[in-house]
């Protein structure tokens, strides 16, 4: 969890000061206009008075030609007066402020972003292998552009940082099925990772829409005895499943063969018959039947 100096105050976006600069493209072009005929007037043999209208149209020109700017569909511009925070102008479209105004672009888009492996250790010591994508933007502009020094670079070094402690608040895997677990609660753990990075990232105003691993595996220099663990549990696993099958089938032929009178079975030959049914059903190989010919003793 980040820790915030009381002391700080964050910056806050508000509205800009840009206006529509359609308006001020037509009243540029009667400058234009206005400036060609001045400088025919000039040529021509005019007086002071067209060299000053020549000037006077020149400067003003200048000044509105130099206040333009364009934000596309997902954009914003911070104004900025001499280091003077004014406001963010998000609307789309030619635009235009005074020519002293400072103009600083930035991307509302929604970013991709895939960290790079990196090892940490679980919570049982374990070292593992994560990689962690998500999608972020930038809600507040004012926070991305003037509290971070580069809201971008801040973004993949704290996905960094937040993979390390999730990674480290859980086991990669847990044979028993009775914890959380990095492998099997996938869904938790990456909305646990997304409130993690959004309390990291709100500092830049940023916000993460989505996220989760794109790699999560033992580290090689255990994940060859973590293979064998995993293969050995399961094979017990299946062992406990097929002796429970086993031992089911046998008690239900037993009480068949009682309830029915097939066939009077005292304690010595119905421990023979559990054991050969025992031997049948969990047997890896097929069995070879003997035929007894004569009498059980």
């Amino acid at each position: 969890m980040t820790t915030h100096d009381p002391a700080r105050q964050p910056s806050l976006e508000r509205a800009g000061v840009g206006s529509n600069g359609i308006a001020m493209l037509f009243l540029l072009l009667i400058n234009l206009v206005t400036l060609g005929a001045a400088l025919l007037a000039l040529v021509g043999g005019g007086g002071p008075l067209a060299v000053l209208g020549v000037i006077a149209l020149s400067l003003t020109f200048a000044f509105i030609a130099t206040g333009f700017y364009m934000l596309q569909p997902n954009e914003g511009a911070a104004i900025t007066l001499f280091g003077d925070y004014k406001g963010t102008d998000r609307v789309n479209g030619l635009r235009w402020t005074w020519p002293w105004m400072g103009k600083q672009k930035i991307s509302l888009r929604a970013n991709n972003l895939i960290s790079q492996q990196i090892k940490v250790n679980d919570l049982r010591g374990n070292p593992i292998e994560i990689a962690a994508q998500l999608v972020w933007r930038v809600t507040d502009t004012a926070q991305a552009l003037f509290d971070v020094d580069d809201y971008r670079g801040f973004v993949t070094a704290q996905v960094e940082v937040a993979v390390r402690t999730i990674g480290a608040r859980y086991p990669y895997d847990d044979f028993e099925h009775k914890e959380i677990t990095l492998r099997g609660d996938h869904d938790r753990v990456s909305g646990e990772l997304r409130a993690e990075l959004i309390n990291r990232l709100s500092v830049a105003g940023i916000t993460v829409d989505e996220c989760g691993f794109t790699h999560l595996a033992y580290a090689p220099e255990i994940a060859g005895a973590m293979l064998r663990r995993q293969q050995a549990a399961a094979v017990v696993a299946a062992r406990e499943t097929l002796v429970a099958g086993a031992v089911g089938m046998v008690e239900m032929a037993l009480a068949q063969l009682s309830e029915k009178n097939v066939v009077e079975l005292d304690d010595e030959r119905k421990a023979a018959m559990v054991s050969n049914l025992m031997v049948v059903l969990c047997g890896e190989r097929e069995t070879q039947p003997i035929v007894n010919a004569g009498s059980l003793y």
